[in-house]
């Protein structure tokens, strides 16, 4: 087991992670290569009374600890078995080796939009991916878990296993996941890309699309985002510091062109990256930053998109807003309306759209974000059913309102009996429920 104490060479760069405004100083860091490793992390931590934290790629983070940091991202193994479908990653992999090997099969995961994303943080979470209408939540098709608990012993979890349902959308606060098995899907291209608008036409683009995305099938995964693009000459002309509109699209048909027919003529456009791609390649649909930095963002799921809803999005997140975030709406329903084979962690399942807002976190903190963010949601507040866990993100950011209150009693009691002394306290909204 090859540990780290501040001070060291080395300790730095292994706390570091891709979000960078959440501050964590541990007293030991333990660089993980196999789950023998992270089991000998867990009894270590229980011997001396030190929490228990986890890191892989550290995109979801929400707090530091001060305890036991186990870093995965070196294991790294993933290994297909394309007759069965399924894949099985370890802790510290990331999506794009996954997208990568499965692709060599024509198959694909249900990956973000990010390849840059570990796998078993996102999956834990719930997993909101580009083909989430069409097959529903990555957590929903996992097969099997390898799991490290409390008491330091390295278990294989199953369906019907009450920590199989706890951690499949409850993330990680009942021990440290060293491996996932989850299925793939006979994908191998897709239509996506996306149409870029100006801020002039944000107003009629939004409700285009609401009109457009409510009547998408099942096979089209979407969303809208509004970006403030700096002005900076590494940018596109027509992108430089201006505040644009862009649709994304993943569309699993055969007739792209048509379908978005109608959002090519609702306004001039100013970038259009449309096309049939490899799946391999779907990470370009958000193109989202590959440079670790400081964040803070939340959601609200919502039952509708009203007028009044996005004239409220103009306002508080659109050009001429105080402090713009970058804001993205995605249309939910189809897969993920629908109960899934195997019960997990539930949420929010009713809701037709997801409003979520991401800002750079300065010099100042995460205050003046939460409080832009605020007047948004605040606008929205008659319309949300809940919230989303995937997209909450940054130093203090709640979970209230994310799971179902039924699924919240039987979290604390899990908690309760498979982590009596909270050793992974420092891992997520699950311990709420104490």
């Amino acid at each position: 087991m090859n540990t780290l104490r501040p001070g060291q060479d080395g300790y730095a760069e292994e706390v570091a992670g891709f979000q960078t405004a959440v501050p964590s100083s541990p007293a030991v860091v333990v660089a993980a290569e196999s789950a023998e490793d992270v089991a000998a992390a867990v009894r270590y931590a229980a011997e001396h009374g030190l929490p228990v934290a986890v890191q892989a790629t550290g995109h979801g983070l929400t707090a530091g600890t001060d305890g036991v940091l186990i870093s995965t991202r070196r294991m790294t193994g993933v290994e297909i078995d394309a007759p069965a479908r399924t894949a099985r990653v370890e802790a510290g992999a990331r999506w794009g080796a996954v997208i990568e090997a499965a692709g060599a099969h024509g198959l694909a995961p249900l990956s973000g939009s990010s390849p840059d994303v570990g796998v078993v943080g996102y999956t834990l979470a719930g997993g909101f991916g580009l083909m989430a209408r069409q097959y529903g939540r990555a957590a929903d098709h996992v097969r099997a878990l390898d799991v490290v608990t409390a008491d330091g012993e390295l278990q294989r979890v199953e369906p019907g296993s009450d920590l199989f349902w706890a951690l499949r959308g409850g993330r990680d606060s009942f021990g440290v996941v060293t491996a996932v098995e989850f299925d793939l899907f006979p994908v191998s291209h897709l239509y996506g890309g996306g149409l870029y608008f100006g801020p002039e036409d944000v107003p009629a683009v939004l409700r285009a699309w609401r009109t457009w995305s409510a009547a998408a099938p099942d096979a089209l995964t979407t969303s809208l985002a509004m970006v403030e693009y700096p002005d900076l000459p590494v940018l596109p002309p027509h992108l430089r510091g201006r505040h644009i509109a862009q649709v994304r699209v993943a569309y699993l048909g055969e007739d792209g062109d048509e379908l978005v027919a109608p959002l090519r003529a609702a306004a001039p456009v100013l970038m259009d990256t449309l096309k049939v791609m490899p799946f391999t390649e779907s990470g370009s649909i958000a193109a989202e930053p590959r440079e670790p930095h400081g964040y803070h963002g939340t959601n609200a799921t919502v039952s509708q998109l009203n007028d009044a809803m996005l004239d409220a999005v103009v306002e508080h997140a659109g050009p001429g807003a105080a402090t713009p975030p970058v804001l993205i709406i995605d249309r939910l329903g189809g897969a993920l309306s629908r109960p899934p084979s195997i019960a997990g962690v539930g949420w929010d399942s009713s809701a037709e759209f997801v409003v979520r807002t991401l800002s750079l976190v300065g010099d100042g903190g995460t205050a003046a974000v939460r409080t832009a963010h605020a007047k948004l949601f605040d606008a929205l507040a008659p319309w949300t059913t809940g919230r989303l866990l995937p997209f909450v993100y940054g130093e203090h950011a709640t979970v209230e309102g994310v799971h179902p209150a039924a699924d919240l009693r039987r979290l604390g009691e899990l908690k309760r009996r498979y982590d009596v002394r909270s050793t992974f306290r420092a891992a997520g909204p699950e311990a709420k429920g104490r």
